[in-house]
Order: structure tokens, then sequence, then C-alpha cells
């Protein structure tokens, strides 16, 4: 098993999600976050337009058996990308158990619905 942490644009959310459940990716979770850079992003607050190196993004995190990766990766990717500066990152790492709360199973078995 993997989890696939992207850091992606708020403006791409709905385009990677879509992309998502095309692949039968539909359970994940995501947050808002905030960050810092180089990079300067315009911000709009009470009809003012400032400039502030605080980058706000979307943070989509995602558990998928081996064999869903490369798809759930080149989803995100394709979804996400506009070819700019501050497109994101994606992550990925091992997972080494998992386990389903309500029935104390354990494996890649527990990520599907039973």
């Amino acid at each position: 098993m993997k989890k696939i942490e992207a850091i992606i644009r708020l403006t791409q959310y709905e385009s990677a999600k879509k992309a998502l459940e095309e692949q039968d990716i539909t359970f994940f979770s995501y947050w808002d976050v905030r960050g810092t850079g180089t990079a300067r992003e315009g911000h709009l607050y009470r009809g003012t337009v400032y400039d502030t190196s605080i980058i706000e993004r979307r943070l989509v995190s995602i558990i998928v058996r081996d064999e869903n990766l490369e798809k759930t990766v080149q989803a995100l990717m394709s979804a996400s990308r506009t070819g700019e500066v501050g497109d994101g990152r994606i992550f990925v790492s091992d997972i080494e158990e998992t386990y389903r709360i309500r029935t104390g199973e354990s494996g890649p078995e527990t990520l599907y619905l039973k």
C-alpha cells in the first residue's frame, strides 16, 4: 500500500477530484493548507488586491493499493497541471499496515467498503 499526498492549487481541486473518481478512487481526505516560499501570490481582501508570500493550496491524502498507484498519480498530475510555476507536488510513501477500526481487520482489504 502507498500513501499519496498531493499539494495542488485550490482552483484545480475539482478537476483533480473528478479525475480521481474516473479512476474509481473515491475515498480520500483533503484540507486547505498554507505555505511560504519565494513565489508571491495576489490575494483579494475587501476589494483590495494585495501581494503576499503566503501560498494557499489544497492537500489531498490518499491511501491506495500498489496496483492503483500509477493511475492515481497520473490522474492527479494531468488534472492539476496548468504548466505554470506553483502547480504543486506529489509525494508517495509506503504504508506498512492498515486497520479497520470497526471490525479489527488488517491489511489491504480494509481499503474496500464492506
